[in-house]
């Protein structure tokens, strides 16, 4: 019996039901037809550095004629914001299959509640890593920035750093809570998701100053951190939140350097002495012990926070 007669409404050469090429088992989903996870993270990998590569390349083309300085981290930001967007908006919806809201970016009131709830979770956070090292006589307290500089420049300088951890919270977690562990717990589980997606989020910062083996180990821990928000509520909001109240407490309010970046301006002036494996030294809190009982903090709140959740 040939094929036809197996399946006579079947074209010359169509594969027999329930049997598959090696190639398609290999690059399709057996469950859907569309690509398996690894090869959606691959093509969106390749999509990223294209869109990156057609907005950086012509701006540093024309900032290399023009004379012009290195773009702040503000500028950066924003170049990189498009790309980032528009690349996991093209990916979750031609390779995943899934809308772009899917990722867990639902529009509601719940939405604005677990923003501000995570921002001031690690407001707390940051402001419990102060008085612990300030306790322990590590820190010490300089001046007020309204000491010694105007109030509308305080005012524009937070605004504009408050607008830049915007950006960063949005265009990270988005990619990184969103688009990397999702799809890495889609392809094996959630487990190895989280743990993968954290990792490549503390190497993603690998070219920061001041970074070391114990820097990235703090960072694997801030993303598993951020992972657990997600994983509370299902949604980016909690995590965007948390990411941004992090970066703009550390550095704005109690003016720590915030993954090596220094020299933000800071409400709080202070000078850290203490032991750079407790400290983080020149790289910030996530580089030091003192994380730890900070993220201990966090946790507790979001748990008690998400409580009820269904």
């Amino acid at each position: 019996m040939n094929q036809r007669d197996q399946n006579p409404g079947a074209p010359p050469g169509a594969p027999q039901p329930g049997r598959q090429s090696i190639l398609v088992r290999i690059f399709l989903s057996p469950d859907e037809r569309r690509l398996r996870a690894g090869w959606r993270l691959l093509a969106h990998f390749g999509l990223l550095l294209l869109l990156l590569a057609c907005t950086l390349i012509p701006v540093s083309i024309w900032m290399a004629a023009s004379g012009s300085s290195t773009p702040s981290l503000l500028v950066m930001q924003l170049l990189t914001f498009f790309p980032i967007t528009l690349s996991i908006y093209l990916a979750r919806r031609f390779l995943d299959r899934r809308t772009f809201a899917s990722l867990g970016l639902t529009p509601n009131q719940q939405a604005l509640k677990d923003l501000i709830a995570g921002f001031l979770f690690t407001g707390a956070m940051m402001g419990l890593i102060y008085g612990l090292e300030t306790a322990a006589g590590w820190l010490k307290f300089q001046s007020f920035a309204w000491e010694s500089i105007p109030a509308s420049q305080i005012a524009l300088d937070v605004s504009r750093m408050f607008f830049l951890f915007v950006l960063v919270g949005w265009q990270e977690e988005l990619l990184s809570r969103g688009y990397w562990l999702q799809n890495l717990a889609e392809g094996s589980n959630l487990y190895w998701g989280v743990l993968i997606s954290s990792g490549l989020f503390a190497l993603a910062h690998q070219a920061n100053p001041h970074i070391s083996w114990v820097a990235l180990l703090g960072l694997l821990l801030a993303g598993i951190f951020l992972a657990y928000g997600y994983l509370r509520t299902r949604q980016l909001w909690l995590p965007i939140g948390l990411h941004i109240g992090w970066n703009f407490f550390e550095g704005v309010v109690f003016g720590f350097p915030v993954s090596g970046l220094e020299g933000m301006p800071s409400l709080l002036q202070h000078t850290v002495q203490g032991p750079e494996l407790l400290t983080g030294g020149r790289f910030g809190p996530e580089a030091g012990l003192i994380l730890l009982p900070g993220l201990a903090l966090g946790a507790a709140l979001i748990a008690w926070y998400t409580r009820n959740r269904g």
